[in-house]
C-alpha cells in the first residue's frame, strides 16, 4: 500500500525522537478540568545530546459537562478511544480535527457521532445550531471498525474542506503498518463510512408529517433520524477528500440497510460535496435519500455495489461524474469483481406527493466504464444504469464503455422502473457498450410503462434526437483509459455546452463524458488521474 510506504520512514523517526526524550506515552484520551498543567518538555533521560526540536501538537478536543475532553498524542499520531467517541456518545460542542506533522494521523477505535440526535415525536428538538466538526487541509482521519462511522445530526455540520494539494484522507486504520498489527493490509468495509442527515424533504414522510415537525426517517446502518421540509438545508460541506475501504453489507435490517462510504439522509442544497474520490467501498459510493445537495468532480473506483443511488425524491444537481469498476485483492489472496451499478436510480421509496415527487435529478458529464463481472457479495453484473421505481432524470453528456459483455450490459429497467420511462432523458449522450440492454426482446412491454412507450424499442428510446450507439470497438477514450479522446471519428454527435441548464452550478462544456483530452492541465483532469492511478496500485 502506498500509505504504508509513505509512513514507515516517519514512524522510525518518531521512534528515535521518543527514546532520546524518555518517559511512557499514554495513550487513554484526556478529561481535562483545566485546574492545572504539567510541563512534559523536560529531558529525564542522561542523554546530555542537544534534543530534537518539540512539536508542539494538539490532539482533537470538545467541551462535555465533565469538562474538556480530548485525544492523546503518542508522539506521532492522535488517539481516540471509546472514552473520547463512540456509539453511545454524541459530541455536543465544536471540534477540529488539525492536519498532524510528520504524516500524523487520527486515529478512532469507535463510531465519531456529531450533534444531538432524536425523534421529535419524543419531545427531542432539533437544534437550530448544532456543533461543526471541522476537518483542516491535509488531515487524516482514519478508523480501526467495521462498525465506526462518522455520523452528522440534523442541525449539525461538518466542514471537511481540503485543498488540491493537501486532501483530507477518511480511510482504514490498517492502512498503515503501525496500526496494522496483523498485517493484513487495508479492504472495503473496514470502516462504516460517513452518514450525513438533514432537514430537507425526503418522501419517506407525509406532507402532514413534514408540517407539523414530525419528520424522523431512521437512517440505514445506525440508528438515527433525518428528513424535515427545507430543501436549501446545509448540513455543512466535503470537498477535495479521499473516501476509502468503508461500508457494510447488509445489516441488522436485512438487504438494503447497508452503511455506504458517504450517505446523505435528505440532505437540502446548502451542502456541496466536490473533489471526492472514493474507492473500495462495500456498498454504495454516494446514496441520497431525498433532498437536493449539490455534488461536483467525483470519482468512484471499484466499489462493491452502485456508484451512486438516488432514492427517496433527490432533486439534487450533479457535474463531472467518473466511474470506474474493476477488481481488488482479498486478504485470502483471491481477485474478485467491484461493482454493480454505476447509477441505481429509484424514483419513490415512500409515497410522492406534490411536495415530494420522484427523483428528479439533473446530471452532466459522466464517463462510466464497466467490466464484465459479477461483484463480490451480491454477484450482480456491472452495470451502467438501473432504472426503477418511478425514476425521472435529465442526463447530459454521458458516455458509457463496456469492451465486454458474456454476462452483462450496460442499462436495465424493473418493470417499476418503466412507469415514468418517458421522463428518463438522455441528451447528447454515447454508449459504446459490446451488450447495450438486458431486456429480453427489446421493447416496452411489461404493462407499466406510458402507453406513448408501449411496444417502442429501447434502442429508439434512447436514440431520442441527440444520442448515438456505436457499440465496444469504437474509440472514445484517449491514451490515458479516462479521458474522452474529442478527436474520435466513431463520436459523431457534438456536447449539449449545458447553456439551458443553471448557470450558477453548470459549467458550459464542449465535450462528452466526464474528461476531456483537451483539458490536461485542469484540477479536475489532474484529480481523477491520480485517483485512477491510486486505485490501479492498489
Amino acid at each position: 500500500m502506498e500509505f504504508k510506504r509513505i509512513f514507515k520512514a516517519s514512524a522510525i523517526a518518531t521512534a528515535l525522537i521518543l527514546a532520546g526524550c524518555g518517559g511512557d506515552i499514554n495513550i487513554t484520551p484526556t478529561v481535562n478540568d483545566n485546574s492545572s498543567t504539567t510541563d512534559n518538555s523536560v529531558n529525564n533521560s542522561n542523554n546530555t545530546s542537544t534534543p530534537a526540536t518539540p512539536v508542539d501538537v494538539t490532539c482533537a478536543s470538545y467541551e462535555s459537562d465533565a469538562g474538556t475532553v480530548e485525544g492523546t498524542f503518542d508522539g506521532m499520531d492522535c488517539l481516540y478511544n471509546d472514552s473520547f467517541s463512540s456509539k453511545n456518545i454524541s459530541i455536543t460542542s465544536n471540534i477540529t480535527f488539525e492536519e498532524l506533522p510528520d504524516s500524523g494521523v487520527h486515529v478512532f477505535e469507535d463510531a465519531l457521532q456529531i450533534g444531538a440526535d432524536g425523534d421529535t415525536t419524543s419531545g427531542f428538538v432539533i437544534p437550530a445550531s448544532g456543533p461543526t466538526m471541522t476537518v483542516k487541509p491535509g488531515a487524516v482521519l482514519a478508523f480501526k471498525s467495521g462498525e465506526a462511522i462518522i455520523r452528522i445530526a440534523r442541525g449539525a455540520k461538518i466542514q471537511a474542506v481540503g485543498t488540491a494539494a493537501k486532501p483530507i484522507t477518511f480511510t482504514s486504520a490498517f492502512a498503515y503498518d503501525r496500526f496494522d498489527d496483523e498485517g493484513k493490509g487495508p479492504l472495503y468495509a473496514d470502516w462504516g463510512g460517513i452518514i450525513i442527515n438533514g432537514n430537507a424533504i425526503t418522501d419517506q414522510c407525509t406532507d402532514a408529517e413534514r408540517a407539523a415537525t414530525t419528520c424522523n426517517v431512521p437512517s440505514e446502518g445506525i440508528t438515527s433520524y433525518f428528513g424535515g421540509n427545507d430543501n436549501a438545508d446545509s448540513s455543512g460541506n466535503i470537498k477535495w477528500a479521499k473516501i476509502w475501504y468503508a461500508g457494510s453489507g447488509p445489516k441488522v435490517g436485512g438487504e438494503g440497510d447497508d452503511l455506504n462510504s458517504l450517505t446523505l439522509n435528505a440532505v437540502g442544497s446548502g451542502s456541496e460535496f466536490d473533489y471526492l474520490h472514493i474507492h473500495q467501498g462495500f456498498d454504495d459510493g454516494i446514496e441520497f435519500f431525498g433532498g437536493a445537495s449539490t455534488v461536483k468532480h467525483v470519482v468512484v473506483t471499484d466499489t462493491q455495489d452502485d456508484s451512486f443511488d438516488f432514492d427517496a425524491g433527490y432533486h439534487g444537481k450533479m457535474q463531472y461524474l467518473f466511474v470506474k469498476h474493476g477488481t481488488v485483492v482479498t486478504r485470502d489472496g483471491s481477485t474478485v469483481f467491484m461493482g454493480n451499478h454505476g447509477f441505481e436510480s429509484d424514483g419513490v421509496k415512500g409515497a410522492s406527493s406534490a411536495e415530494a415527487p420522484p427523483s428528479n435529478p439533473t446530471i452532466a458529464n459522466v464517463t462510466i466504464v464497466t467490466t464484465d463481472g459479477l461483484s463480490v457479495r451480491d454477484g450482480d453484473p456491472s452495470v451502467a444504469f438501473k432504472f426503477d421505481d418511478e425514476f425521472n432524470a435529465n442526463f447530459y453528456n454521458v458516455l458509457m464503455v463496456k469492451t465486454a459483455a458474456t454476462q452483462t450490459y450496460c442499462i436495465t429497467f424493473s418493470s417499476d422502473g418503466e412507469k415514468q420511462a418517458d421522463k428518463i432523458m438522455f441528451n447528447n449522450s454515447v454508449m459504446a457498450c459490446n451488450v447495450e440492454f438486458d431486456d429480453v426482446d427489446g421493447t416496452f412491454n411489461s404493462g407499466k410503462e406510458p402507453a406513448s412507450l408501449t411496444g417502442t424499442a429501447l434502442t429508439a428510446w434512447f436514440d431520442g434526437t441527440s444520442n448515438i450507439r456505436i457499440g465496444s470497438t469504437a474509440s472514445v477514450l484517449a491514451a490515458n483509459g479516462f479521458a474522452t479522446d474529442t478527436a474520435s471519428t466513431d463520436i459523431t454527435i457534438s456536447a449539449n455546452d449545458l447553456s439551458t441548464l443553471d448557470a450558477g452550478f453548470f459549467d458550459s462544456v464542449n465535450y462528452i463524458g466526464a474528461v476531456s483530452d483537451q483539458d490536461t492541465s485542469s484540477n479536475w483532469y489532474k484529480w481523477v488521474e491520480t485517483a485512477l492511478t491510486a486505485a490501479e496500485q492498489d
